[in-house]
């Protein structure tokens, strides 16, 4: 049988090589540029295409967005009147998804930087 006070100290050498110990403070690391750049909102655009018809936009965006009929096609208007429809605002790795799945139903999509905020 193992010494009572072996878990603890396996538990504080194993944080040791993590940089956290139980029980105790952890240092606050301050926050890297990329840190703040994931972080930063980021804008998904979709674009005007001359493939996709306007009822599988709408569809697509009520698929990945889960949104109603009517925002849906506020949207896919806005796309088609405009050239193009800011669908969403998230941090940087949501935002890739999103787009990545736009892409992935055929559509235009690209991210730009919230520089709004």
């Amino acid at each position: 049988m193992a010494a009572p006070g072996r878990h603890s100290r396996l538990r504080n050498q194993a944080a040791r090589r993590t940089g956290t110990r139980t029980g105790t403070k952890t240092d606050v690391q301050p926050a890297t540029d990329e840190q703040v750049e994931l972080a930063f909102p980021w804008k998904v655009i979709v674009w005007d295409d001359p493939v996709n018809l306007m009822n599988y936009v709408v569809w697509v965006f009520q698929r990945v967005f889960g949104w109603s009929a009517e925002r849906a096609t506020r949207h896919m208007l806005e796309v088609h009147n405009e050239g193009r429809s800011l669908v969403a605002t998230a941090e940087r790795e949501r935002a890739e998804f999103l787009v990545t799945r736009l892409h992935g139903y055929g559509l235009l999509a690209t991210l730009e930087r919230n520089e709004s905020t």
